[in-house]
């Protein structure tokens, strides 16, 4: 089995539009880490989140806003030849980013920012009232670096 690294962007883009949770990275001011599962929507190289407007991760990121997010497609179990162990891999494929955490406060950028979230996960337009956009707190992770790979390829290909 081989490893592939992809830096096509329509490649990295369908690999996040494949995955339903992402996981972010931070780490504390003395090198704790600390990673969530979190939803997201993504759209032309920006990664939104959302939380509430406080927690772990707030106080985490007043101090360190750095974040490294992790997207992976559903792995699947493959071998080249079902006795021999070292024969077995797991086909994905992932894509790490890195970048730094704003907090959008405008009303109607947190609405256009939800719209890109559920756009993720439902093909229907929302609607979101004044109080759930003021409660809530929006991440933007503008991703300055990324990388992607695919792992338990076949060695023909």
């Amino acid at each position: 089995m081989k490893k592939l690294i992809h830096s096509d962007p329509e490649i990295i883009e369908s690999v996040i539009r494949a995955c339903s949770v992402c996981f972010v990275g931070m780490a504390d001011t003395d090198g704790t880490p600390y990673v969530l599962p979190m939803s997201f929507g993504y759209r032309d190289g920006v990664v939104y989140l959302h939380s509430s407007q406080e927690g772990r991760s707030i106080s985490i990121l007043e101090r360190n806003p750095r974040v490294c997010i992790t997207f992976c497609t559903d792995p699947q179990l493959t071998f080249q030849h079902p006795e021999v162990a070292c024969s077995y891999s797991v086909r994905s494929r992932s894509v790490i980013g890195w970048g730094i955490v704003t907090y959008e406060e405008d009303p109607e950028k947190k609405r256009d920012a939800l719209k890109v979230l559920m756009r993720q996960y439902a093909d229907q337009n929302f609607h979101y009232n004044d109080p759930a956009v003021r409660n809530v707190k929006i991440w933007v992770v503008p991703l300055t670096e990324m990388t992607c790979k695919e792992f338990g390829v076949q060695s023909g290909r």
